[in-house]
């Protein structure tokens, strides 16, 4: 490929992705069935004609945004289970890192459960919907991959199983967080420790301590 030729396409690319962000939080607010490139123009900064431009349709526009969305999230707790030096201290952050993303993020969670629900009907959707999916699976397991390290113990489920099992309690919590329920985030931390524990055995000589901590320790709220 022609050096401009590879210039002009990085750039168009970059654009893209400029305007898949700035839209992010309009596309949160909309969710999937309202949202329209025209619908979206007239909600941010930039023209319908714009958009149209760097975008072929609202398909394309939401796969872009949640795609860089979810780069970024998969990383999320990368330096948590980096910085932990014990099961229990990582199992308190990782519970803390739970209720906070949900507390901080929840239109961009709502949004994304939104698009993997219309992936059932939307061809269009699927095999990106998949690959993201996949992509949290392997963040999740990243994570029990390190308790079971701490805990010198295995997994006791396979990534996907055990990926299906937070991914339901966030859910859950997500939902009730959504109809105002300030106590989900509580929830949320306790099972969020429950299914860690259920998975990967407790330490017996950081069990007692591991629970006294948590007992004190308060949601975020």
């Amino acid at each position: 490929m022609p050096a401009i030729s590879r210039a002009r396409d990085d750039k168009f690319n970059e654009r893209r992705a400029e305007l898949g962000q700035a839209t992010l939080q309009t596309l949160a607010s909309l969710g999937y069935a309202r949202t329209s490139l025209r619908e979206i123009a007239q909600n941010s900064p930039y023209s319908h004609g714009v958009l149209h431009y760097y975008f072929s349709d609202k398909v394309d526009l939401i796969l872009c945004s949640v795609r860089q969305y979810k780069s970024v999230c998969v990383t999320r707790y990368d330096q948590v289970t980096a910085d932990a030096t014990s099961y229990a201290e990582l199992l308190e952050r990782f519970c803390d890192k739970m209720a906070e993303t949900l507390r901080e993020e929840t239109a961009m969670h709502r949004l994304w459960y939104d698009l993997r629900s219309q992936a059932m009907f939307e061809v269009a959707l699927r095999e990106d919907v998949l690959a993201i999916d996949k992509s949290l699976e392997l963040m999740i397991w990243r994570v029990l991959s390190r308790f079971a390290e701490l805990a010198d113990a295995p997994v006791r489920a396979s990534s996907e199983v055990a990926y299906a099992m937070f991914d339901g309690v966030f859910q859950h919590a997500l939902q009730k967080y959504l109809l105002g329920d300030q106590g989900a985030l509580v929830d949320l931390q306790a099972s969020t420790s429950l299914l860690v524990k259920q998975l990967i055995e407790e330490p017996v000589a950081l069990a007692v301590p591991a629970r006294k901590k948590r007992s004190s320790r308060k949601a975020v709220v």
